[in-house]
């Protein structure tokens, strides 16, 4: 009786194997065809041709077309940033960061379900014509841009230099509609700007320079240079770096940024990716920081994206270790820092896909998590939006005239923390040396006697 139990209990646990070995042979084998390349290819190589032959209005579907739209769909499931850009959205991203392209010099966004003027570029046709933030374009050469999406309105402005373009604009402030007939030409879009939205960089009270980035394009570092020899030459002993509401741009360009503050040999941002070969570092080169001992106030708020968080990163970590004299005040930063590699394709189109993330020079990470400010200053909806128009060309002239003193008056309160900041430490430097002068230690010398 006993081995007739024993028998059957070995045989009972050898049918349970066998049922548990078939069960995980089929879960294998079926996430195994889950990820095998062919019978997906196979699957998506039927739906394009049974769309194809039979979709309702798909008479001048080509193949082309489904790829693309298959392609876009596919990236776009990964995550906000990567992206397939077919030729013409590939071409308006080299001309973004080149800083120049055919069109007419006005910045437009989808506002109340209008395309609407956000700024117009300093020295464009569009400027000279006299177009102002918050106008409206109603017509684009005669054809109506009511529902009008903001990509198919920059693909009408842009063009050909030389060529015409007849746009009719609403002014909201007054009612009043006005047709342009304007000419496009080679627009260099200015990344550097001062606090009046020009290249001409005064020198503040009590020797505080202001430089804004707008983006970090091609020529950003070549332009702050320029900005910094200005202020320099005019006796700056400390800086205001405003990254507000600058989404970001070129690696490249935010490291140049960063070395103009930091001594050689520092490292500046590191990338970690799944591919070990998109894992780097990127340190300070042959150029050593020039204006490392100049004391830095970093602006920063929630529209300070990328590049700008790499570079407020870097200082912020580097000035806790003592190898720069930077500050940052405002409001934490977007937390866009994610590396997108842009991967050209055939027949003109690009991949734009994220590889890697960004970390600090203290491996803190950017990505979903942003930059906090050293000295935290929050600004109103209204405090912000009357500081961006103020250093808009035409922003204040943008809105009705009784409204127009008040825009001009309002106080920016992160830009005033950072020049509070700065005084002080300007006054306890010249302080410190006043105390250190010869004169002042014989003094101290005469009195200990």
């Amino acid at each position: 009786m006993k081995r007739i139990l024993i028998f059957g209990l070995t045989a009972a646990v050898l049918a349970l194997n066998l049922v548990l070995g078939a069960w995980v042979y089929s879960a294998t084998a079926v996430a195994a065809e889950k990820d095998s390349a062919y019978p997906n290819l196979e699957l998506f190589s039927y739906v394009m041709e049974k769309v194809r032959k039979d979709y309702v209005d798909g008479t001048n579907l080509t193949y082309q077309d489904l790829v693309y739209g298959a392609l876009k769909g596919m990236i776009g499931t990964l995550d906000p940033h990567s992206e397939f850009m077919e030729p013409e959205k590939y071409n308006e991203l080299q001309s973004d960061t080149q800083g120049q392209f055919g069109g007419l010099g006005i910045v437009i966004q989808l506002r109340d379900g209008y395309v609407t003027v956000v700024a117009p570029i300093e020295d464009t046709p569009g400027f000279r014509a006299g177009i102002l933030t918050g106008d409206r374009i109603i017509k684009i050469d005669g054809a109506t841009a009511e529902k009008m999406s903001v990509e198919d309105a920059v693909k009408r402005l842009r063009g050909e230099p030389d060529t015409d373009v007849t746009l009719t604009m609403e002014r909201p402030s007054s009612g009043e509609k006005k047709d342009y007939k304007l000419t496009r030409a080679i627009i260099k879009v200015s990344m550097v700007k001062d606090v009046n939205g020009k290249q001409e960089f005064p020198l503040g009270e009590n020797k505080i320079g202001y430089v804004r980035l707008t983006q970090f394009g091609e020529h950003t570092s070549e332009e702050l240079d320029a900005a910094l020899k200005k202020l320099k030459a005019r006796g700056m002993q400390a800086l205001i770096l405003d990254l507000r509401g600058n989404p970001g741009g070129l690696l490249d360009q935010a490291v140049e940024v960063c070395e103009k503050f930091l001594p050689r040999g520092q490292l500046v941002v590191s990338t970690e990716g799944r591919n070990p070969a998109k894992s780097t570092t990127r340190n300070v080169t042959g150029r050593s920081g020039e204006f490392r001992d100049l004391p830095v106030a970093v602006l920063v708020n929630l529209g300070s994206a990328s590049a700008s968080e790499i570079v407020a990163g870097c200082l912020q970590d580097c000035a806790a270790l003592g190898k720069c004299k930077a500050i940052i005040i405002g409001e934490k930063t977007f937390g866009k820092g994610s590396v997108q590699e842009i991967i050209p394709l055939e027949g003109g189109t690009a991949l734009r896909l994220t590889t890697s993330k960004y970390y600090t020079p203290s491996h803190k990470v950017i990505h979903e998590h942003g930059i906090t400010p050293d000295i935290p200053v929050v600004m109103t909806d209204e405090e912000d939006t009357f500081a961006r128009l103020r250093v808009t060309p035409g922003g204040v002239e943008s809105v009705e005239e009784k409204d127009r003193e008040r825009i001009i008056n309002a106080r920016d309160p992160q830009l005033d923390r950072a020049m509070d900041v700065l005084k002080a430490i300007n006054l306890f430097t010249e302080r410190a040396s006043e105390l250190d002068s010869p004169k002042a230690r014989s003094g101290k010398v005469a009195h200990a006697q």
